[in-house]
């Protein structure tokens, strides 16, 4: 029987900001909800290019989205390189790797997913899973504490997808430091998405 490392995270106290989730076009230069999809050029990069032609790993999820081949990018963390200059005014959606698996519909669906977040200013990493990868979460804000940006840049992402997500002060913490986060913070997220159930 395959063990597999998961963090059943019901509810944390990262933030107690609320609010509503909103929707994203899939148009690459549309904006819908504050939400802005970067074009194919992209605005930071990850340590490898990712190519989803080598697939070796497949979800440990019981779901449709068990048979789904996760590409290779998926065994090293990602590195993020802030794109510097003027950081964006709504959320930046770019998809690193698009998905070939089901799509996430509903914020209240559960997830298993690996990410690293840093800084806009700097690229310093403030938080990551990967020690514990992959973990399984819901990315109802209200059930995990995820900030409204990530629940809000992961909606229509399919498993087996990398997706990177610039995320603006009024969609992170606002002017509320937070940790090693100061107040005010542009912040940036690549996750990997193995399965959802």
């Amino acid at each position: 029987m395959r063990k597999t490392l998961s963090i059943i995270c019901v509810v944390a106290a990262v933030g107690g900001v609320v609010a509503g989730c909103g929707s994203s076009s899939k148009s690459s230069a549309s904006t819908a909800a504050g939400v802005v999809l970067a074009p194919g050029g992209g605005a930071t990069s990850a340590a490898a290019t990712p190519t989803p032609a080598s697939t070796t790993t497949t979800t440990s999820s019981s779901t449709s989205s068990s048979s789904v081949k996760l590409p290779a990018a998926f065994k090293t963390e990602p590195t993020i390189k802030s794109p510097g200059g003027t950081p964006p005014k709504k959320l930046v959606v770019k998809n690193l790797i698009t998905g070939t698996g089901p799509a996430l519909t509903s914020p209240s669906n559960t997830i298993t997913i690996a990410y690293v977040g840093a800084l806009y200013t700097n690229s310093k990493v403030f938080d990551s899973s990967w020690k514990d990868v992959p973990s399984t979460h819901t990315i109802s804000q209200a059930a995990s504490g995820f900030v409204p940006g990530f629940e809000q840049g992961l909606l229509g992402m399919k498993v087996g997808g990398r997706r990177e997500l610039i995320i603006p002060p009024s969609l992170a913490y606002k002017n509320k430091k937070q940790g090693s986060i100061p107040a005010n913070s542009t912040l940036i997220f690549i996750v990997d998405l193995h399965a959802i159930s």
